[in-house]
């Protein structure tokens, strides 16, 4: 049972090795975003003080930026979230069913062990089943 724990355990770090790829863009690129967003807003303050005025041609072009940089960083964010949040699920559930299917095999092996395997049950086969085996000379005999 223990080989089969540790098989499965080898098998599931396998399966989750890149959710931590996904759990860190998930969680970066928001920042990442809000970032961009920060640059955006300072670029426009100084174009703002660049040209001493604060028309709609002045800020627009920075806020622009600023809004796209934070709409980069949302499209990057929220598809890795709901990839890992399913990956999550559907890894534990798998996880899940190998364990049952480890309990239910050693149930049914401790039970065939104990009470007789149907291999012992079933008849033996006759010795004209069976071909012969070769012939061996012996030396010396």
């Amino acid at each position: 049972m223990q080989v089969m724990q540790n098989t499965i355990g080898r098998e599931m770090n396998k399966l989750e090795r890149r959710m931590t790829f996904l759990a860190s863009l998930g969680s970066a690129a928001p920042f990442i975003g809000l970032f961009g967003t920060v640059w955006g807003i300072m670029n426009s303050f100084i174009a703002i003080a660049a040209a001493e005025n604060t028309s709609l041609n002045v800020v627009a072009p920075a806020i622009a930026e600023a809004l796209l940089a934070t709409g980069f960083g949302l499209v990057a964010a929220i598809p890795a979230v709901l990839a890992y949040n399913k990956f999550a699920s559907d890894f534990g559930k798998y996880g899940a069913r190998l364990e049952a299917f480890i309990m239910d095999f050693n149930v049914i092996l401790s039970r065939n062990l104990y009470e007789g395997t149907p291999a012992q049950q079933l008849p033996k086969p006759s010795s004209s089943d069976m071909p012969s085996p070769p012939e061996t000379k012996r030396y010396g005999t």
